[in-house]
């Protein structure tokens, strides 16, 4: 199942398909976030599955519990692949969206839902002087994971320095943004890793940006990512 995501954090389908112009051959999993969801709307996630693109669709929900199934009905029935929520919404929340996935799939294959544990722009000092949260992040984040598989989702987001929690819980997958390849700028992650460090570490996706979307050539730096954390 180990894959390699590319985050198209992208502001329009131009941009986007200027980019994916780069992989003649490959058909990589991609990341549709917020910014670029809002601006082309589901017309854009229907196009890339035609395509044949995975689509890790990245709106990370976060509302009262009926809201959230009602929503998580209306993802389903555009096919996409993976989808997310915020775990601090709750066991109930999470049961609620897994619920409305189920049926806006009627029968399909219901897309895999992760909740986001903690984002990997959250610093120990946020987490406790901001958030309120004394709890250390990793046990933060391992709290949050067993809420999730509760709930009856199908893994976490969480950074790669956390995957090893993640990976110790049956049939539970780890999604993993803050990844750069070495030599590349953190950005504003504030946890990461390089490509291998997170295959070691256990994660069973990697999220990618910034690596890949702002290399020279995008290509080589996607298949730099999938032989170091695919092999």
């Amino acid at each position: 199942m180990k894959d390699v995501i590319i985050a198209c954090d992208f502001s329009s389908r131009l941009e986007l398909n200027t980019f994916l112009a780069n992989f003649t051959e490959e058909k990589p999993y991609i990341k549709v976030g917020m910014e670029l969801f809002y601006k082309e709307g589901p017309t854009l996630v229907t196009e890339l599955k035609e395509r044949g693109f995975k689509i890790f669709l990245d709106l990370k929900l976060y509302d009262i519990p009926n809201t959230v199934k009602r929503t998580m009905r209306n993802l389903a029935k555009l096919g996409v692949d993976i989808t997310n929520l915020h775990a601090s919404g709750g066991i109930e929340m999470m049961k609620q969206a897994k619920q409305g996935l189920i049926e806006g799939a009627k029968g399909g294959k219901t897309p895999l839902l992760i909740a986001v544990t903690q984002l990997t722009s959250t610093s120990d000092f946020a987490l406790k002087d901001e958030l309120l949260i004394n709890a250390s992040m990793a046990d933060t984040v391992k709290k949050y994971a067993e809420n999730a598989q509760l709930a009856g989702l199908d893994g976490v987001v969480c950074s790669p320095l956390e995957a090893p929690i993640i990976a110790k819980m049956d049939n539970f997958i780890s999604v993993t943004p803050g990844i750069r390849l070495a030599g590349d700028s953190a950005d504003d992650q504030m946890r990461v890793t390089t490509p291998k460090i997170a295959s070691d570490l256990g994660s069973t996706f990697i999220v990618v940006g910034r690596s890949i979307t702002g290399a020279t050539n995008p290509l080589a730096a996607y298949r730099q990512c999938i032989a170091e954390f695919v092999g």
